[in-house]
C-alpha cells in the first residue's frame, strides 16, 4: 500500500509542477524547427476546428503558457501542449516559450495522458482509456485517480465502464454517434449482441438517452411478450360448477403443462373423510 501512496504522491506533484503558473525567469524560447511531437502522445485525434480557433487566439495574443518538452538528441520532444505546438505552426510563429525539463520516458507518458485528461474536448473512449492506463501503469484504485484527476470516484468508474461495450459501440461513441448517457442505457443489456443491435438502433432513429432506457429491456429479453393463456373451455367451468355443488368443496377443473387437472380442496383430515365418503357414495350409486 505504501507504494501505490507513493506513486499517486508522486505523479500529483508531477502534475502540479506542470501545471502552475510558471514565472519568467523559468522560461526560454525555442524554434519550433528544433521542437518535435512525441511519438508516443496518448492522444492520437485533434479537432480541426478547435485547432483553428487555437491558431486564431495565438496569432493574436501569442502562447500564453509554455510547452513543457525535454532534450531528445539534438532537438525537444513535446511532453505536454502539442495542441499548442500545432497552432502555434499554423499560426505562422518561429518560436514558442518553452520549459524545458529533465523527465524520463515514463514521466513523459503520464504527463502527457494527464494534460489530455484534464481537457473537456477528449472523446469519452479516448479519456476511459486514458483511466485505464494510469490505474494500470500507476498500480492506483479508482479512489487514487479521482483525486488526482480532482473528479468523483463515481464519475471515474462510470467512464471506465464503457470499455465494457463491444468495439463497434465503442468506435459509435468515440466519433460522437451515441453520447455517455446512451452508452450508459446500452450497458444495461446483457448480451454483447444485443448492445450492438440497441447502438445501431439508437444511431439510425436518433433516439434519446430516455429512450433508449425504455428499449434496453426489451434488448434484455425482459420486454419479450409472455405467452398468452388461453382461457379454459366452458366444459371445465361446468364440471367445476358442478362438483362445487355436489361436493360442498371448492373444486377447479383446469389444464397444467398439456394435462387435465381436477382439485378438491379440503380443510383437514375430518373434511377429507367427509369428501372420500361422498366419492365412495357417488361410486356405489353409478355400481
Amino acid at each position: 500500500m505504501a507504494k501505490k501512496a507513493g506513486l499517486g504522491k508522486g505523479l500529483n506533484a508531477l502534475v502540479a509542477e506542470t501545471t502552475a503558473e510558471v514565472g519568467a525567469e523559468n522560461e526560454t524560447t525555442l524554434p519550433l524547427s528544433k521542437i518535435k511531437p512525441n511519438p508516443d502522445q496518448p492522444r492520437k485525434d485533434f479537432d480541426e476546428e478547435a485547432l483553428e480557433q487555437l491558431a486564431d487566439s495565438i496569432a493574436q495574443n501569442g502562447v500564453l503558457q509554455p510547452l513543457l518538452v525535454r532534450k531528445k538528441g539534438r532537438s525537444y520532444e513535446i511532453v505536454a501542449g502539442e495542441r499548442r505546438y500545432q497552432a502555434s505552426k499554423r499560426a505562422g510563429l518561429t518560436e514558442v516559450p518553452v520549459l524545458i525539463r529533465d523527465i524520463d520516458d515514463k514521466q513523459v507518458f503520464q504527463l502527457a495522458l494527464i494534460e489530455n485528461l484534464q481537457r473537456s474536448d477528449l472523446n469519452p473512449i479516448e479519456e476511459a482509456r486514458g483511466y485505464r492506463q494510469l490505474i494500470d501503469d500507476q498500480a492506483l484504485t479508482q479512489e487514487g485517480l479521482a483525486q488526482i484527476l480532482s473528479k468523483s470516484r463515481p464519475a471515474i468508474a462510470n467512464t471506465l465502464r464503457l470499455l465494457d461495450l463491444p468495439d463497434e459501440v465503442q468506435d459509435m461513441l468515440a466519433n460522437r454517434m451515441l453520447t455517455p448517457g446512451h452508452a450508459r442505457a446500452i450497458l444495461a443489456v446483457p448480451s454483447e449482441e444485443g448492445r450492438v443491435t440497441l447502438a445501431r438502433k439508437v444511431v439510425v432513429e436518433s433516439l434519446t438517452v430516455r429512450q433508449t432506457e425504455n428499449l434496453a429491456p426489451l434488448f434484455s429479453g425482459e420486454g419479450e411478450p409472455k405467452p398468452v393463456r388461453q382461457p379454459a373451455p366452458q366444459s371445465f367451468k361446468r364440471a367445476a360448477r358442478s362438483l362445487r355443488q355436489a361436493l360442498d368443496a371448492n373444486v377447479r377443473v383446469k389444464q397444467v403443462r398439456g394435462k387435465n387437472k381436477i382439485e378438491i380442496e379440503f380443510k383437514d383430515e375430518e373434511d377429507l373423510a367427509r369428501l372420500m365418503s361422498l366419492l365412495q357414495a357417488s361410486s356405489s350409486i353409478e355400481e
